[in-house]
């Protein structure tokens, strides 16, 4: 600890009597998906023979099918999509959208514009060869209010052709709270009280394990996020999944190969493992960034900074956003935790424009599985108010140092 000054020593014990409290409850969490876990895989008859991996057509690749059929049985869906051949969060969402939506209908955001990236697929604000617009699938968005989502005026906003409704339960590049899984459930039975056959899409980016049920199972009809986020537990080497009603998981499915083909064939060609033992200590190592999360709330909060969310906020999400005030503390926080990673502890990241995002964005990712969010990572979009999202952890005494390296490079500048 000698490398960091007193002043961030001092705040640290501060912060970490202050966050006690709010530390069981995550605990408890944990346990419970713990339990989950182990009773799916129990039923499941989950094996070693379904860790061995598979080439070319992958017929009957009983390891894939396995932990499809675990991932859909956790979140209480009728079917799941699993692979490491979708490479990213965005690729799975996109896979959904491509899959279901037609020419003629409608995508409704109810969480306001969503993530970067996700604008690049839409093809609303910017133009992107392959975007749905081009497709000719029209696109609107509720703004969110202070409160969360204006479920008064998604009535309105829903028109006769208006076929999928997304929502978004991160906060994405913003201040806005994440939704709770409660929150999603008003939402989705809101949505099917105006049009029972508008389709539910929830975008679970960095929420799986957060709390005791995934939306799928309080009312969304399909959900998809990323294996190198919290359901791969720090050990996938990548992939997303997608999970929800069987007609349209098998509709993105034949998106994600082709018509007719659809889940019945893609290789394993990572070993199997992986995705079942990161499954396995998902709960754990969501709980881990949960815990770095309220930590850095408290931390930054004694340091001055605004922070969201609070303390004794309820957690949805594992990204605590921290409103810094200027590109320089923005790049600073980020060099300083680059420098308490595991991996290119030595590399100074700098901003830079990265496909999908339309800002410079900046990333701190000392992470052995490159890019992985659920390893102690920050990132953020030099524009106002220079907010820094900090996420991840596969330990809670890293999350403690990583803020504690960006804390001191701010104090350096």
């Amino acid at each position: 600890m000698n490398s960091f000054p007193p002043e961030i020593l001092e705040i640290r014990k501060k912060a970490l009597e202050q966050v006690q409290p709010f530390l069981t409850v995550v605990d408890e969490i944990a346990e419970k998906n713990t339990v989950k876990v182990l009773n799916t895989f129990r039923k499941h008859k989950v094996s070693d023979y379904h860790f061995r991996t598979t080439s070319g057509y992958a017929y009957n690749d009983a390891g894939r099918e396995k932990i499809e059929a675990v991932w859909a049985d956790l979140c209480g869906a009728e079917k799941a999509l699993l692979r490491t051949q979708f490479v990213s969060g965005t690729h799975a969402l996109a896979t959904v959208l491509f899959g279901i939506l037609r020419p003629g209908d409608e995508l409704l955001s109810l969480t306001g514009a969503p993530y970067d990236t996700m604008q690049t697929v839409i093809g609303h604000t910017c133009t992107s060869p392959g975007s749905l617009k081009e497709f000719g699938i029209h696109y609107s968005e509720l703004p969110m209010i202070d409160s969360g989502v204006d479920i008064e005026k998604i009535a309105a906003c829903m028109k006769p052709n208006t076929k999928m409704v997304l929502i978004q339960r991160s906060r994405g590049y913003s201040m806005r709270a994440p939704l709770t899984i409660e929150e999603i459930k008003e939402l989705c039975a809101h949505v099917k009280q105006i049009n029972p056959h508008c389709i539910c899409f929830v975008d679970n980016c960095y929420g799986e394990f957060v709390d005791t049920q995934e939306p799928t199972a309080v009312g969304a009809d399909i959900m998809a996020g990323s294996l190198i986020k919290n359901p791969g537990g720090g050990l996938a080497p990548t992939g997303g999944y997608i999970v929800g009603k069987k007609e349209l998981v098998e509709q993105a499915a034949y998106r994600m190969t082709a018509p007719g083909i659809g889940d019945e064939l893609g290789a394993s060609l990572v070993d199997n493992r992986l995705l079942f033992q990161g499954l396995f200590m998902a709960s754990h190592t969501t709980a881990q960034a949960v815990k770095g999360a309220i930590f850095a709330s408290v931390f930054f909060s004694l340091l001055g900074y605004k922070t969201l969310p609070q303390p004794s906020a309820k957690r949805s999400d594992i990204i605590q956003a921290i409103e810094l005030g200027s590109p320089e503390k923005l790049v600073a926080f980020c060099q300083g935790l680059q420098k308490y990673s595991p991996v290119d502890a030595h590399v100074r990241p700098e901003p830079s424009a990265i496909p999908g995002y339309q800002d410079t964005v900046i990333m701190a990712a000392g992470t052995f599985i490159q890019g992985a969010s659920i390893e102690l990572s920050a990132d953020g979009p030099l524009r106002a108010p220079y907010t820094v999202y900090l996420q991840g952890g596969l330990t809670f005494e890293h999350a403690i140092i990583g803020s504690m390296g960006a804390a001191t490079e701010i104090l350096n500048m």
